[in-house]
Parts: structure tokens; C-alpha cells; sequence
């Protein structure tokens, strides 16, 4: 089915598991983790075609979270529209040149991008949505700059780009954590879909496997949220930072003989 065996049907749904779990558990970072454990705890070493199924399954489960965030008057969506709309450009040219970049490049460049957001990770403050909300002055400049920036990652990558969203919706658009959580979701959603769609273009989508992640990705983020409250927060985003850094360093060990070869 699709060029995929049973045992990977399987490997598969866990991998959404952990993926949704970490989500539910931190709130954010998760989907930074599906494309090397497609590759690597999967097996399914098509760089490409990982990278638009996983856009896929990003921008799908964020448009299903969104749903909530909505119905709890969380979503700006005047501003989530003025941040995605030039994103999508940023989208546009980021998944061409992902499609033109050699899958082993891609991995390679992926494996520094992770370290880079592990390091934000750990040296960011921690901030509870729970908090006393806050605001901060509008910048469209910064909304259409980071929106751009944040788009062609999620272009040429396939990642959510949530943990860069928040901080321009934060300082860029004047909007509390709760509504910037919420409002990010706009962007990652449209962000995933559209790289999916230019990937599927070039037959680099396996729809099954998409569909795969999101049934592991809901029942984990819902195992995932129910614990995310007993550990701190702070201490948990340590720990996950840690786990992409080891990820990463592999990611790179296994990539940069072939990327000095050529």
C-alpha cells in the first residue's frame, strides 16, 4: 500500500504518538521530531517525500486544533491573516527550493536547524499560557518579515515553525500569549498545506502516512496533555531540547560524509 509494509503502518502511528505526545506534554516543538523519525525509526528514507508528508500532517492537525482555540475566542484572525498571507510567498519559494536541494543537503541543513531551535528552546523563559496576559506595540514590519522567514523554513523543511510564530504574533502583532498560541496555528496550518500541495505537485506526498501521524498524533497529544501539568514545564522543555539536540547530532553524522563528497 503505497510502498509501505505493515511493520511500517505500525512505526508509523507510534511515531505520531510521540509526536502529538510531546505536543500535548510542551506545547509546541513536537513536529520538529517527525521527519527523522519517519526516516530513521520508520525507515522510510525518501527525504522529499517525508518532508511533504509530514507538511501534510503538520498543517492538518493544526487546522483541527485550531477549532478549539476558536470556539474559546483565542484566534485573531485579522492578524493571523496579515502574518500568513506574505508567509505564503515565503512558502512558495521555500518548497521550490527544498525540491531542488538533494535530499542528503536537506537532512544535513535540517540536522543544524534542529540544534538551532533546541538552543532557543533552552534559552528561552519559560511563559505559561495561564499567565496574566500581556501587550506589547504593533509592527507589521515585524509580521511580514518574520512571516516571510517562517514560511520558507516551513517551505523548504516541512516543519510547523510554531516556536517562531508565537514570538512575532507576540511583539509583531500586540496580541497576548493565549491569542498568539492560538492565532500561530492559522499560519502553521496554511504554511503545512501549502508545502504539501507543491509537494504533491512533484508526487512527494504518501497521504496514508499522513493519516497514519494524525491518528497517533491526537490519541498522544491527549496522553500528552493530561500529563503536561504534573511535570514543571520549564523542566520538561529542557529535557525535549536535549532529545533534539542527540537526534540532530545523528541526523548530521549520518548525512555530512556524503555532503563533503560532493
Amino acid at each position: 500500500m503505497f510502498g509501505i509494509t505493515d511493520l511500517q503502518i505500525v512505526l508509523s502511528i507510534i511515531s505520531g504518538l510521540l509526536v502529538g505526545f510531546s505536543l500535548g506534554l510542551i506545547g509546541g516543538g513536537g513536529s520538529i521530531l517527525a521527519i527523522p523519525l519517519l526516516i530513521y525509526f520508520v525507515g522510510y528514507d525518501h527525504p522529499h517525500l517525508v518532508i511533504g508528508t509530514t507538511a501534510l500532517a503538520v498543517g492538518i492537525n493544526a487546522y483541527l486544533n485550531l477549532i478549539p482555540h476558536t470556539l474559546k475566542k483565542n484566534v485573531n484572525y485579522k492578524t493571523g491573516t496579515l502574518f500568513t498571507i506574505p508567509g505564503v510567498a515565503g512558502v512558495l519559494a521555500g518548497s521550490e527550493l527544498g525540491l531542488l536541494t538533494p535530499g542528503t543537503f536537506l537532512l544535513f541543513f535540517f540536522g543544524f536547524l534542529m540544534i538551532g531551535i533546541a538552543i532557543y528552546m533552552l534559552r528561552r523563559k519559560c511563559v505559561d499560557i495561564s499567565e496574566k496576559e500581556r501587550k506589547v506595540s504593533k509592527s507589521y514590519g515585524i509580521l511580514v518579515l518574520t512571516g516571510v522567514a517562517v514560511g520558507f523554513a516551513s517551505g523548504y523543511f516541512g516543519i510547523g515553525g510554531g516556536f517562531l510564530i508565537v514570538p512575532g504574533l507576540l511583539f509583531g502583532g500586540g496580541l497576548n500569549i493565549i491569542q498568539a498560541v492560538g492565532t500561530s496555528l492559522m499560519s502553521v496550518g496554511t504554511f503545512g498545506i501549502v508545502t504539501a500541495a507543491r509537494y504533491a505537485i512533484s508526487g512527494d506526498v504518501n497521504i496514508i502516512i499522513s493519516a497514519l501521524f494524525i491518528v497517533g498524533g491526537v490519541l498522544g497529544g491527549w496522553v500528552g496533555a493530561r500529563y503536561a501539568s504534573r511535570v514543571p514545564k520549564r523542566r520538561l522543555t529542557q529535557i525535549f531540547a536535549i532529545i533534539v539536540i542527540v537526534v540532530a547530532v545523528y541526523i548530521i553524522y549520518q548525512n555530512y560524509g556524503v555532503v563533503l563528497h560532493l
